[in-house]
């Protein structure tokens, strides 16, 4: 029984078959035939009835048995002959009529049929199309697209033409098909297989030529016919239109390239006829304070390279005429009594005007500063004497008497005050005056306020350093203890009398005050130069090895007299 029984075991044992290791021609031949047609089938919209598993498994067998490059010159040679004799002669045809519309259906046809041609010979893409470094099966069919369809004769002109002459109709205002053109440029695209390789030379670079001379041909038309102002805002409407075009239906790396086509030929190669136009240029918008149009001019000359250059040069020389037309008209010499307060004031009102300009038109921008500070800095030094004025200028505002400014008011003067200082070369000679009007202010009492004297000097000490405040501070120490000192000497003529003199002093110390340097002679009145020796003996007593020399021009002196009238005659 078991003997029979391993009989019977070895009986139903399978025997599987090699498969076979090669394929006669004719085997061959029968699998390309049937791929053949259903790539044809496919190619005509008939792909209902085709079993694309068996299609599958029939190009691996191929591939498989080495026979590769049999299906993959086949493979080329159906969709060239495809392309050939179907497709192009249909785009043909259409040339004069429905044209675009025709290509855009064929290549999607084309598109649509090379994905499922695509599917079937899977296997050969992985193994055949990697080991001999060739094109895949979808590259290959947008190579053949391109060479036998879209570059093919008269269809790459009628392409290239049709494209132009419909972008052209849109800037003129008609109404176009925007999205055939823009099927048209991604078909460009895809079949430059990663590169935009036939997008640019069968289209981008005649389109951004055309441009060039459409835009050349605009500008000198717009200026003719606008002023800078409106000449700015169809400038500005056309980059936008350009931008808005290439984003919308032409290749959106076509954007920065158009733009730059468009702002060369209407801005950059204009800047200077632009902002010099007569009645209308950078000059007018300056003369008129027309802030916005200004600021347009900035933000469209920053595209271009020295756009900003060529405005500021312009405001440059305006500025310049403007303030050299204050300055020199205080230096003339018929005008030689000229009011240093009017003279600052109008420079101030200036630099508040071009402050506005540069925060609203030019967006606080660093060269326009720069511009603007530089000018200011030229045409204040024209003039030997605005150190004088300037300190002359803050000595009346600090100065009792004037009406009608806060104490924030004045604290806005005195920063724009500073703000000349800035650009005077001669800060000695303003440190001269401004010691000598402090010292009048200080002595006969005129200063409405210590707070903004002491601001003043905190602001031309962290302007320049301690060094340069240090006799002014000096000059307010000695004030402090003349005022202690007095009162300490009205404490001690309790027990005396003057014979009817009203004595302060102010102890002034060598070095920090104007004008000490040789006190002019003298004579005072007996009473008088009494009640000096009263208080030079009470100082001395208290402060002794100090000298004390009388500087009668830096005081002042109030004399009560009683006038009688005439006797009467009998």
């Amino acid at each position: 029984m078991m003997k029979g029984g391993g009989m019977a075991k070895k009986e139903g044992k399978m025997r599987i078959r090699a498969f076979p290791m090669t394929m006669d021609e004719k085997y061959v031949e029968n699998i390309w035939n049937l791929l053949k047609e259903a790539i044809q089938e496919i190619q005509r919209k008939n792909n209902s009835g085709l079993s694309f598993e068996e299609l599958y498994r029939n190009a691996y067998t191929m591939v498989l048995h080495k026979h590769g490059e049999r299906l993959y010159s086949g493979l080329k040679e159906v969709v060239t002959n495809h392309l050939e004799s179907k497709v192009r002669h249909d785009v043909l045809q259409a040339l004069n009529n429905n044209f675009l519309q025709t290509l855009n259906a064929a290549w999607n046809d084309h598109q649509t049929s090379m994905v499922m041609i695509r599917d079937i010979l899977m296997y050969m893409d992985r193994v055949y199309v990697q080991q001999n470094n060739c094109e895949n099966v979808y590259n290959l069919g947008l190579v053949i697209f391109r060479d036998k369809v879209v570059r093919y004769g008269g269809i790459g002109n009628n392409l290239r033409i049709t494209l132009l002459d419909m972008i052209m109709k849109e800037r003129r205002g008609e109404v176009i098909n925007r999205l055939a053109i823009k099927n048209a440029c991604q078909m460009l695209m895809m079949l430059g297989i990663e590169t935009r390789n036939v997008y640019e030379e069968d289209f981008e670079s005649h389109f951004l030529k055309q441009s060039a001379e459409f835009y050349k041909i605009e500008s000198q038309k717009f200026l003719d016919e606008n002023s800078a102002s409106v000449y700015i805002h169809k400038v500005e409407a056309r980059i936008n239109e350009e931008a808005e075009r290439a984003t919308h239906y032409l290749d959106e790396s076509t954007e920065p390239r158009i733009v730059e086509v468009v702002e060369d030929e209407l801005i950059k190669k204009h800047m200077k006829t632009i902002v010099e136009m007569e009645g209308s240029g950078v000059v007018h918008m300056l003369k008129n304070n027309r802030m916005e149009d200004l600021a347009c001019m900035y933000k469209l000359f920053g595209r271009v390279a020295d756009g900003h250059k060529t405005i500021g040069d312009c405001v440059s020389r305006y500025l310049r005429e403007e303030g050299k037309a204050l300055v020199t008209q205080a230096t003339d010499e018929q005008s030689q009594q000229t009011n240093a307060v009017t003279y600052i004031q109008n420079l101030l009102e200036l630099k508040d005007r071009f402050d506005k300009f540069l925060l609203q038109s030019f967006n606080n921008d660093k060269y326009f500063k720069q511009v603007i500070s530089g000018e200011f800095e030229f045409f204040l030094n024209l003039n030997q004497r605005s150190p004088e004025f300037l300190s002359l200028f803050i000595d009346d505002k600090l100065k009792k008497g004037v009406k009608g400014l806060s104490d924030v008011e004045v604290e806005q003067v005195l920063d724009k005050s500073m703000i000349l200082f800035r650009f005077l070369q001669e800060k000695d000679a303003f440190e001269e005056y401004y010691k000598r009007h402090l010292a009048r202010r200080l002595l006969n009492q005129k200063s409405a306020s210590d707070d903004n004297e002491k601001m003043m000097i905190s602001k031309l000490k962290s302007e320049c350093g301690c060094q340069f405040t240090s006799k002014l501070e000096g000059m307010f120490k000695d004030m402090t203890l003349s005022n202690t000192v007095n009162e300490e000497f009205r404490s001690h003529l309790q027990n005396l009398n003057l014979n009817g003199v009203d004595l302060s002093v102010r102890v002034l110390t060598t070095g920090f005050w104007p004008g000490q340097n040789a006190p002019p002679p003298i004579n005072l009145p007996r009473i008088p130069a009494q009640a000096f020796d009263v208080f030079k003996n009470f100082y001395l007593a208290k402060h002794s090895g100090r000298i004390l020399t009388l500087q009668p021009s830096a005081g002042t002196a109030d004399l009560n007299a009683l006038f009688f009238g005439k006797k009467k005659r009998r």
